[in-house]
């Protein structure tokens, strides 16, 4: 599987659209290499994670072929997550499209995607979209991939959740947006003979440890959930951890996150990265 992070920032981006902290501001002054769009993430040009504002960008940006995606996984209903208003154009006059986008969501996401796109929305094009409800701890086969959902610790208003996505018996964990979650997790992960080859761990908060209760991570966070994945046994020898999704709150310099990189042995995404398992 190829992993490309398309975006790598928290909701308001990095810089962030309305700050003038000092980390925003010297993310100006160095320019684009800094800069983080909202977070979204494609595996094998089949299999989206998330569907930000910046989705359009992404595209022509870093050349993905979005219009031949079949495949769209949303954590949850967050605006920098699932911008749903873009799906009206998928057809009429808009485009010219072969194949239906599935579309897989919390409950509260299939409500925003009819928010979203009610006042808008061509009967011509609804036929080229399936929106369809799943809730954590299911498992179900996507075009040759196996797809395990799980709880995130993020919201306490919808069931906010995290992805496996396994092909070829090469694994992807999806662990963001989450702070730390329980063992029951793992243990569901370890039941289903899961092994993890690459997991994205949210590290909103860069050099900071959280603990228990927050519903984003740091570094020490992320340094915890990793030990479990190899405590249950579900992560590859190997494993590649790699942290995103960072806000401007914690410091996302490039500078600053290479030290924790090379403390913690993790690699620190920025847009337009790939890698492959």
């Amino acid at each position: 599987m190829k992993i490309k992070y398309l975006g790598t920032g928290a909701a308001e981006g990095f810089p962030a659209i309305f700050c003038k902290c000092r980390y925003c501001e010297e993310a100006r002054r160095i320019g684009f290499s800094e800069f983080r769009t909202r977070t979204q993430v494609y595996i094998d040009d089949t299999v989206c994670i998330d569907f930000p504002p910046e989705a359009y960008s992404n595209y022509l940006r870093a050349g993905i072929n979005l219009p031949d995606l079949s495949y769209l996984l949303v954590t949850h209903s967050h605006m920098d997550h699932f911008y749903a208003h873009d799906f009206i154009l998928r057809g009429y006059k808009y485009a010219q499209v072969k194949g239906v986008l599935n579309i897989y969501g919390n409950s509260e996401v299939c409500k925003v995607f009819a928010e979203c796109t009610r006042r808008e929305m061509k009967e011509q094009v609804m036929p080229n979209l399936s929106v369809n409800e799943i809730k954590p701890y299911m498992e179900f086969e996507l075009g040759g991939y196996r797809v395990i959902t799980l709880p995130a610790a993020h919201s306490n208003v919808e069931d906010a959740i995290l992805y496996y996505i396994e092909k070829d018996g090469a694994g992807y964990l999806h662990f963001y947006d989450t702070g730390r979650v329980s063992d029951e997790v793992f243990a569901f992960l370890a039941e289903k003979r899961a092994r993890v080859a690459l997991t994205s761990f949210d590290c909103t908060f860069a050099d900071r440890t959280l603990g228990y209760g927050v519903r984003h991570m740091g570094i020490g966070d992320v340094a915890a959930m990793r030990d479990k994945l190899y405590d249950f046994g579900v992560a590859a020898s190997d494993m590649k951890s790699v942290i995103t999704h960072f806000s401007h709150n914690g410091n996302p310099l490039r500078s600053n996150l290479a030290k924790i990189e090379k403390e913690y042995n993790v690699i620190a995404a920025y847009d337009g990265m790939q890698l492959e398992i």
